[in-house]
């Protein structure tokens, strides 16, 4: 008799960051999805990976970790949504032409976001999923730090945290001491993460914080 592979073949949205990371492994306890690969917009000016500002070399070494391909989508600086959305088709149809099914995205709560793609899969076939989707945020955010996800802040808007979080490790002090306002996961841009170790690594990433870098109305912290 034969047995039909019923796992879907999947591309998983890979920022660098926690959410994605955690969406990622939550992805891995289904047995009915495959993740065949990773991929990441990443800024072509800076050789980063686009709003987190994380080197590209480091994102490699994430994927390295977990043992899976990773797509660099370039993109340039500045880029108008025009060109975003044409990069992005092009991406989309190569991936339709590759027999992928799912595209999975590590968002949480942000309608708008969901929304905007889900349209844009929806001629395509691929179905778009949302792995932690709807979870309560201070809650997820607990679990993440609880079972090993390692984390450092590269990235924060200024107008909605302190500048004092930046470089930060992602842990119990950190969520203890941000501002009410600041939703524990940061969903509302408030800042941008990069994953150096976790229950999907093979084995952690050594990095350090370096210089602290104002662009474009943010805050980077640079890393090595």
């Amino acid at each position: 008799m034969v047995m039909c592979n019923l796992k879907k073949k999947t591309l998983m949205s890979w920022s660098s960051g926690k959410d994605s990371a955690w969406a990622f492994y939550k992805l891995l306890q289904n047995p009915g999805i495959k993740v065949v690969d990773l991929f990441c917009t990443v800024n072509r000016e800076f050789n980063r990976v686009a709003m987190h500002g994380v080197r590209v070399a480091l994102l490699l070494q994430q994927a390295a970790r977990i043992g899976l391909p990773v797509e660099l989508i370039e993109i340039p600086y500045p880029c108008s949504n025009d060109e975003y959305e044409n990069i992005m088709g092009k991406f989309i149809e190569k991936a339709k032409d590759n027999t992928i099914e799912y595209f999975a995205f590590g968002d949480l709560f942000l309608e708008d976001i969901r929304n905007y793609r889900e349209q844009k899969l929806a001629s395509s076939g691929i179905k778009p999923i949302f792995p932690i989707w709807g979870l309560p945020t201070d809650a997820l955010a607990k679990e993440m730090i609880n079972n090993g996800l390692k984390t450092i802040i590269t990235c924060i808007d200024p107008k909605q945290i302190p500048q004092e979080f930046i470089g930060e490790e992602f842990n119990e002090k950190f969520l203890g001491s941000l501002p009410e306002s600041v939703d524990p996961c940061g969903e509302n841009g408030e800042f941008h993460s990069f994953v150096y170790d976790g229950p999907m690594f093979r084995n952690p990433i050594h990095v350090s914080v370096g210089d602290i870098i104002h662009r474009d109305n943010f805050i980077f912290a640079g890393e090595y």
